[in-house]
Parts: structure tokens; C-alpha cells; sequence
């Protein structure tokens, strides 16, 4: 079977967030514009060949557009981890003795979509924790159990976050899993109402009892290997 462009994205590890947002929206990444280039002061997708409109950008650019805002807001309030890049940035040359001096770069602006990345797994999480799956990151998507639905009534972030850490942590690493299973939530805290406070501190309460939760190995030390 021939590959086609959404195909090979699919190797990809981690993406740009405005390849993320296209992704999403089931749209191939080739149809990014970036701002400027064609008029539009912003990310957008260009117009299809057959598209019925006369303007530059896409006729219906609302669902890339709100994809967009939501990564870029997520990464900047932290809940979803990403390696950021910002549209500009500021040297500061600060001078020690005669010689000697420290350079420093501050971030300045808006967070770059463009240049800022996310972890295909990290995104992959924050998307089901809100109840979407894209048809792209999840090709054989069945509904999401109503206990990972944030929406749900009875939604409980506490295990949801222990679901979601049983999940993804597969092998401890020659951990025990209780210790594999904190990291991941202490990683991933910002996900999960409750596992942290207002000022972003962990709640290591709030962490253990989900690991403890999710602990599949009652006994102390190291998982053993099979055969012993």
C-alpha cells in the first residue's frame, strides 16, 4: 500500500504545535501558511484547489484555529509539556572584572508555534483526558470510558490520573513499579485536578494515593524478571 502524507507523519515523535493543530483537524501539514507569507497575520491553512472560496486562507479556518489556541494555551499554563520556543529573545550581557563577562537570553513575546514542541505521547494524553480523539492519533479509536471523560459528572481526577499512569507506564525501567508510576504522575501532574495546587506545587499526598491505586506489584523491591 502506498503512503501518503499523513502516513509519514505518523514516524514522527514529537511535532510542532502548529503540525499538532493540523494533525488534529485531520489536515495535512503541507497546507500550513505561515503568518505574513500570504497577507494573513496568523498560522493558517491555504485554500484547497477545489475550495469554493475566492479568499487566501481556508473558508473554514475555524477548527485549525481553535486547535491552535488550545495547544498554545495548554503549553503556556503548563498542562500540556512541551519543549518551548519563543518569537523572540532578549541578550543580556552582564560584565564580571575586566574580562569576564555572562551572557544570558530571556524569552520574549508569545510562545512560537512553530518552533515549539510536544512529545506525540504527552499529546496523545492530553487529548484523551478532554474526550477527543482525533481520527489521526487514534486511528482505532473506540469511546473513551466515562471515567477518563473530563466531562463526565462523575468525572474523578484522582482516577483518572491513576488509570492514565497504569497506562502508560508499561515497564518500570528496573524500578518498582509504585516508584515508575510516581514519576510518571509527578511528570504529568498539571494534567490532573488536584495533584497540584494553585501555584503549580505537587501534592505528593495526592500522587502517592494515585500510584498506590495503580500499583500493580504488592510485594517490596526491584520487579523481577521473568523466569524467577
Amino acid at each position: 500500500m502506498q503512503m501518503n502524507e499523513l502516513d509519514f507523519c505518523r514516524l514522527a515523535d514529537t511535532l510542532s504545535l502548529t503540525w499538532a493543530a493540523a494533525l488534529i483537524c485531520g489536515e495535512k501539514p503541507s497546507r500550513l501558511v505561515a503568518p505574513d507569507d500570504s497577507g494573513v497575520n496568523r498560522w493558517h491553512l491555504r485554500r484547497r484547489d477545489n475550495s469554493a472560496s475566492d479568499g487566501l486562507e481556508e473558508e473554514t479556518p475555524q477548527n485549525f484555529d481553535a486547535a491552535l489556541q488550545a495547544l498554545v494555551l495548554a503549553v503556556e499554563r503548563g498542562t500540556l509539556k512541551a519543549e518551548k520556543r519563543y518569537l523572540g529573545e532578549c541578550k543580556h550581557v552582564a560584565l564580571d572584572g575586566e574580562w569576564e563577562s555572562e551572557i544570558r537570553w530571556q524569552p520574549v513575546g508569545n510562545v512560537d508555534p512553530s518552533a515549539t514542541v510536544v512529545d506525540v505521547e504527552d499529546l496523545r494524553s492530553w487529548l484523551v483526558l478532554r474526550g477527543v480523539k482525533s481520527e489521526f492519533f487514534f486511528p482505532d479509536a473506540v469511546d473513551a470510558p466515562d471515567y477518563l471523560d473530563a466531562s463526565h459528572p462523575r468525572y474523578a481526577p484522582k482516577l483518572a490520573a491513576a488509570v492514565r499512569a497504569w497506562q502508560a507506564v508499561t515497564d518500570p525501567g528496573g524500578k518498582h513499579p509504585r516508584q515508575a508510576l510516581m514519576k510518571w504522575l509527578r511528570e504529568h501532574a498539571a494534567e490532573f485536578l488536584g495533584l497540584t495546587d494553585d501555584e503549580g506545587k505537587l501534592n505528593e499526598t495526592g500522587i502517592e494515593e494515585a500510584a498506590k491505586v495503580a500499583n500493580w506489584q504488592r510485594t517490596g523491591g526491584a520487579p523481577r524478571t521473568p523466569g524467577e
